[in-house]
């Protein structure tokens, strides 16, 4: 049995204006998918599984893969139409996946034990990835998860808005994660989400918000199943960019009792690249964790 790390990669990147996800932003031409691998296996995972489009998946192997895979074993999912339940009709104006509730169901067969989930394009930290292992071996076989959060000052983008999932805590335990698409910091130093008044909804900058760092057992893929089936079921045809997301099933399990979710405590610096614009900054943070030791010159 192993103890996985399940990257979703099969974003298409829009906002970014590209591939995001496998553009070189270290030092030495690395993608920040490479460091969050380095810190897992570091940490103690045994597997990685890349969720990407079926048509990713030659040039992937050949320029991460297979260079990955002699370092750590390496499986592969893949989010496309195909995987949608037949009774669903998809729309031919269609292009958008249909969100990361149902990329994660997508690596069901290539996952036999416990597993974290994270984005391709975020660096969550050495710490985090340490935490979350230590946490998955602990894990009951049913009905228990782990999240880890960063405070929501650290995660904003000064150049447009954000989504993210704004989580209610108490005593270590998620009780809530609400996702909210359009948050900014504004000039007077607050941050607001705009989604439905440009004026702003004051949010805390210090609430944790989730950057879709999970731990799970392989008892979430049924649960993802039944809500993957339950939103396709109730999704309007002319609705082509709807997304059923993996923080509002964790949300609907834990509301109806079926799931507790602890929430790790991490010192972990989180950064990540939502614009084009974010890149330079990104760069430089990488280049001082490189200088500063955190990672060799070559991570593979």
């Amino acid at each position: 049995m192993s103890t996985s790390l399940v990257i979703m990669a099969a974003g298409m990147g829009s906002r970014y204006g590209g591939n995001k996800q496998t553009d070189s932003i270290g030092p030495h031409g690395e993608i920040l998918m490479e460091y969050s691998i380095y810190d897992a296996v570091e940490a103690g995972f045994d597997q990685v599984v890349f969720i990407i489009k079926p048509e990713m998946e030659t040039s992937f192997r050949e320029r991460y893969g297979n260079k990955i895979a002699q370092k750590v074993k390496v499986a592969y999912a893949f989010q496309s139409f195909d995987s949608v339940p037949d009774f669903y009709q998809i729309p031919a104006e269609r292009v958008k996946p249909f969100g990361t509730a149902h990329a994660v169901l997508c690596a069901r067969d290539v996952v036999d034990g416990p597993f974290a989930v994270i984005n391709a394009d975020d660096y969550y930290g050495k710490t985090a990835f340490r935490s979350m292992y230590e946490k998955l071996q602990e894990l009951a076989p049913a009905g228990e998860a782990a999240m880890v959060g960063y405070r929501l000052r650290n995660t904003v983008s000064e150049n447009g808005h954000v989504t993210r999932g704004v989580c209610k805590v108490a005593d270590g335990r998620l009780e809530e994660v609400v996702e909210t698409y359009k948050i900014m910091p504004f000039p007077d130093g607050t941050i607001r989400d705009v989604n439905e008044d440009p004026n702003g909804v004051l949010l805390d900058p210090d609430c944790l918000v989730s950057m879709n760092f999970w731990g799970f057992t392989p008892w979430i893929f049924e649960k993802l199943e039944d809500a993957f089936t339950a939103f396709l079921k109730a999704l309007a045809p002319e609705d082509i960019k709807a997304e059923c997301l993996l923080p509002a099933v964790v949300d609907q399990q834990m509301k109806a009792g079926n799931l507790v979710t602890y929430v790790l405590s991490t010192d972990a610096v989180w950064f990540g690249v939502t614009y084009r614009e974010d890149k330079a900054y990104v760069q430089e943070e990488l280049r001082k964790l490189h200088e500063a030791g955190d990672y060799p010159d070559s991570l593979y």
